[in-house]
């Protein structure tokens, strides 16, 4: 879900992978080794944490604008999807753990919320291990704090539409 990738600038928000969404906080220029370089520095809403990219390499760790609003109701489709939770070789919570941990690792909104969905399915049949329960916070965190920017809503009324949505 990379889409194009236009340069940011202060104040814009901005998905970054496994942390969320966060906010262009400035554009600094570094020197490092002798060599000029900007960045973007970003603020993660959810941890406060601050990081620095350098423009030329938002495309290869990922970074990107957030889903547009248009594109939310695939999302919702996602988690209507009835699959088998644990795909042939994926059986063990150790492989589904990398798998999970590279989907998340994208930074893709639709790889994060399959994960979410897979987790929840499974949730269904069985108690969730300490592990699959951090994994399914993580997922649910970045999805649901994405979707809200994205429609200008408060957390809380997206956790329970995704909520319904798992339900139906």
């Amino acid at each position: 879900m990379r889409g194009d990738i236009m340069g940011f600038n202060i104040g814009d928000r901005a998905v970054y992978p496994a942390q969320g969404v966060g906010v262009i906080e400035a554009i600094e220029t570094r020197e490092f080794s002798g060599q000029k370089a900007d960045f973007y520095v970003l603020r993660i809403c959810d941890s406060d944490m601050t990081i620095m990219v350098p423009t030329r390499n938002v495309k290869n760790v990922g970074m990107r604008n957030l889903v547009d609003k248009k594109n939310l109701s695939r999302v919702y489709e996602l988690f209507k999807e009835v699959e088998t939770p644990a795909p042939k070789g994926l059986a063990s919570w150790s492989r589904r753990q990398r798998e999970y941990t590279e989907k998340i690792k994208t930074g893709d909104l639709y790889e994060v919320a399959q994960v979410l969905r897979e987790l929840y399915v499974i949730a269904v049949d069985k108690e969730l291990s300490y592990g699959e329960k951090k994994m399914l916070d993580l997922a649910r965190r970045l999805v649901i704090k994405e979707i809200a920017f994205a429609e200008g809503m408060e957390e809380d009324q997206i956790s329970k539409r995704v909520e319904q949505t798992f339900r139906d």
